[in-house]
């Protein structure tokens, strides 16, 4: 397209005046008006026309005091010619064309009032003047008195359809009282009438951004630049829609081509670090954010901006830096003072978090996520009424807050208020599967269903850990020595999984395996630990290390099985294998389900926790061991301690029936089962343990409210692992849950000779007793449905001679059976390690 002069236009203008062709001038006038409608003097010339031809007293103005007061404007010498104007429109009253001029040169001299009265004068005398309609309107636009200035654009329209200029200032206005629509609507008539009108298909961009109408937003910055190539403001709002579509590689391209031409400008270099912190491109991202402060070290923004990568990252003490430099610009940040809680809670740093998530909802209260973290940390503490109203107050101020949902149900859950059920039946299909992930074990407990776990699982991944794994160094053709397992966790202190594993670590062949542990526990050190360290090559303590560094140094320790034994459960740091440790990953032992992300290879299983029918629902491959899954270490100690059943709260006589799950995987379906059996079974309590003192009332109130005295229910305190697995003799028979099974708890009352009555379910989670029954040769305490359950369960607690002998088995058999024999269950795991690694890495051993 040719460049366009103004001065050459206005020449040809008045050439066409002086050779009398008015209508060519008056068309070039509009021209320019049309590419650039505040061209002063384009505009006075155009009136001056329109005046000259008027024929009744206007034709009559002396046009040497017109051109003297034009002059005067266009010298931008707007007192004179303000004073000029007043004394022809004193003289010519009746003068639409002078009031017009007067309010020109007012509102130039920035006298809002004194222009709108000439310009209304201006319409008086003649109300179909388009100019006094479009002048009047741009001055309310200048005033923000957007509605009176849709009016007036409006009027001009009705007076001159064609003015694309009235249809853009239109769309202008309406854009910004939120019209978004009209606008929209406006700036198509205005491209109908100037196809290659830059700045109309821009803000017909913004306009449809506005309505997150992004395909329709992306092809109008597109026109744009078309129209005008090197657009800045259509490139940069482009990226943002981009980044909006998803369009991640497209939008960082788009910025990084507008950074070349302006490095210095922050907005670019921030807009382009959220792209790259959408991404997950972390390092990138920082490096962006870092570029912008360069430009600008007061954009709070981009400090907060960068406080969340370096968080990410695991970098806390960096992040807290820069939550504090944005602090340090705008105190009043609340998600900031949030962020920066969140990074003390990561820290372990308890009190400081609640101070500062309370800072926040000072400064906002209606900072939803801020109540939610706020809950976060008070459920960490212990306070979980607490916790479960912080939940609650963030839900009513954002429905739709999922975490926040699925977090208050799971608390609920905890302390045993079961009206969490039905508000879980109203959102059974959609939370965490539609819109926001949430963490795929706050529900476990509320539904045996591995359909909707895996799309919760997958979900969660896709949206948590979306970073492209690093690309692994090249590995030697054939490796010599040892397979290197890594095993990440933060249970290596006197945990119940380092107690179940302890057998497998002591049992492993050191010969063929290099046993590295990295920890990131909070808590360090115990017995139980001790006893480990003795057989683990390699202890690495990695709780004050950023993600990456870990990632690097397993690398540099060139494992080649990494062993996630958190998952999803509580302290993960399943960011770490989203890097890619090494060349296999298995998901192991801690989280009974799949995590249904790509960087997870293998879940370890057996044919009874993952039955045939339900395979399709696991992301992994999966490793079958022949007999259960969980090990088990057969040298558990087991206290001598010497107690009475009177000394733990149990009555002397009757039967006893025990549950020492944690209280949320408890459900009103078995419980209803439960105290049926209270019922039938005269004399009998049911043994739980005690989680947190609103779960022991609402169990006891549920008790009452199904006809039992709430005081058959006992509840057993916390005691050390040795002294707990003794005191389980006092009970007759352990009693299992239904969506979450028992699972170390199982474990821990079949290896103190306690039997196991569980109903399997169809996920894993719902299958784990199921499996250690199996593997400790009792599948008859195996039941399918509740009926067959609660049956029985009370054959067994009302034929003492069938209990007799159910324990005799079990006596029998945890020492035979493959459930409580380490070795074989080493044996069998590092075999199947072994077919893994020779299918995934080949060995050439």
């Amino acid at each position: 397209m040719a460049n366009f002069s103004v001065d050459r236009e206005m020449r040809r203008a008045k050439a066409s005046e002086r050779n009398g062709e008015a209508e060519e001038a008056r068309r070039i006038y509009r021209s320019i008006l049309e590419k650039f409608p505040n061209n002063a003097r384009a505009r006075a010339a155009l009136s001056e026309i329109d005046a000259s031809n008027q024929g009744s007293p206007v034709a009559a103005l002396p046009k040497d005091r017109v051109d003297a007061v034009i002059d005067q404007y266009r010298q931008g010498k707007l007192g004179p010619a303000a004073e000029g104007a007043e004394a022809l429109a004193r003289q010519f009253p009746s003068s639409h064309f002078v009031w017009n001029l007067l309010g020109v040169c007012r509102k130039g001299l920035g006298e809002a009032g004194k222009a709108e009265e000439a310009f209304r004068n201006a319409i008086r005398a003649k109300p179909d003047f388009t100019e006094a309609h479009f002048n009047l309107g741009n001055l309310f636009t200048a005033q923000g008195k957007l509605e009176g200035a849709i009016a007036s654009y409006a009027r001009a329209i009705e007076s001159e359809p064609n003015s694309s200029s009235a249809h853009f200032n239109l769309g202008n206005a309406l854009n910004a009282l939120g019209r978004f629509e009209d606008a929209a609507r406006s700036y198509r008539r205005t491209l109908q009438l100037k196809p290659d009108h830059a700045s109309a298909h821009y803000n017909l961009g913004n306009a449809l951004r506005d309505l997150a109408r992004f395909d329709e937003a992306a092809k109008s910055y597109r026109n744009a630049l078309r129209v005008q190539p090197g657009y800045f403001e259509a490139l940069n709002n482009l990226g943002d829609v981009l980044h909006q579509q998803g369009s991640l590689d497209e939008a960082i391209a788009t910025f990084r081509q507008l950074a070349q031409s302006a490095p210095d400008n922050a907005d670019l270099h921030f807009n382009l670090g959220n792209v790259l912190k959408d991404a997950n491109r972390l390092d990138e991202a920082v490096e962006s954010y870092r570029q912008a402060l360069r430009s600008n070290r007061n954009f709070a923004e981009v400090h907060f901006n960068l406080g969340i990568a370096l968080q990410t990252l695991g970098r806390h003490q960096a992040a807290i830096e820069c939550y504090r430099e944005a602090l340090q610009i705008r105190p009043d940040y609340a998600q900031v003072h949030n962020n920066l809680g969140v990074v003390m809670h990561d820290l372990h740093r308890l009190d400081d978090a609640i101070e500062c998530h309370l800072k926040a909802l000072e400064i906002d209260p209606d900072l939803a996520v801020a109540h939610n973290d706020l809950a976060v940390v008070l459920m960490e503490q212990g306070k979980l009424d607490k916790a479960v109203e912080s939940f609650a107050k963030a839900l009513q101020i954002d429905p739709d807050l999922a975490i926040a949902r699925a977090q208050k149900l799971h608390q609920q859950a905890h302390i045993c208020d079961w009206s969490a059920f039905s508000e879980f039946a109203a959102v059974t299909e959609s939370l965490g599967i539609a819109g926001d992930a949430v963490p795929p074990f706050t529900l476990l407990a509320f539904e045996d269903h591995p359909e909707r776990q895996a799309q919760r699982a997958r979900h969660y991944a896709e949206q948590t850990f979306g970073q492209a794994e690093l690309p692994l160094p090249a590995r030697p053709a054939e490796k010599s020595g040892k397979i290197r397992l890594g095993y990440f966790s933060s249970d290596f202190y006197d945990h119940p999984m380092l107690f179940l594993m302890a057998g497998l670590f002591r049992e492993h062949d050191r010969s063929r395996f290099e046993i590295f542990a990295y920890s990131y526990s909070p808590r360090q050190g115990g017995e139980m630990l001790d006893q480990v360290l003795q057989h683990i090559d390699h202890f690495v303590d990695i709780r004050d290390m950023p993600d990456r560094e870990v990632v690097e140094l397993a690398r540099s320790h060139q494992i080649d099985i990494a062993i996630d034994r958190k998952g999803y459960t509580r302290d993960a740091r399943t960011g770490l294998f989203a890097w890619r440790l090494a060349p296999i990953q298995v998901n192991y032992l801690a989280y009974p389900g799949t995590m249904g992300a790509p960087f997870m290879d293998y879940i370890v299983a057996d044919p009874v926790v993952i039955p045939e029918a339900e395979r399709a629902h696991y992301s992994e491959k999966i490793i079958f061991l022949p007999n259960s899954y969980q090990p088990n270490d057969d040298r558990r100690r087991i206290a001598d301690t010497r107690t009475t059943r009177e000394e733990l709260g149990l009555p002397d006589e009757g039967f006893v029936f025990c549950c020492f799950n944690q209280n949320y995987k408890i459900g009103p379906r078995e419980f209803d089962i439960w105290m049926r059996l209270l019922s039938r079974v005269e004399g009998s309590v049911l043994w739980l343990l005690r989680s947190n003192p609103w779960a022991e009332a609402n169990l006891r109130k549920e008790a009452a409210a199904r006809g039992i005295d709430g005081g058959r229910l006992v509840f057993a305190d916390k005691l050390p692992h040795s002294e707990h697995l003794a005191r389980h003799r006092h009970a007759d028979l352990f009693i299992d849950t239904f969506n979450y099974n028992a699972h170390t708890t199982t474990s821990d009352a079949l290896w103190s000779g306690l039997p196991v009555v569980t109903m399997a379910g169809r996920q894993f989670s719902a299958r784990v007793a199921a499996s250690l029954l199996t593997a400790v040769g009792l599948p008859e305490l195996i039941t399918r449905t509740e009926d067959e359950y609660e049956e029985l369960i009370l054959d067994l607690a009302t034929n003492p001679g069938r209990l007799a002998a159910v324990g005799a088995k079990l006596a029998g058999n945890r020492l035979t059976e493959p459930l409580f024999v380490s070795a074989r269950y080493a044996r069998d795991f590092e075999a199947a390690l072994e077919a893994v690694y020779q299918e995934v890495v080949g060995t050439g051993r």
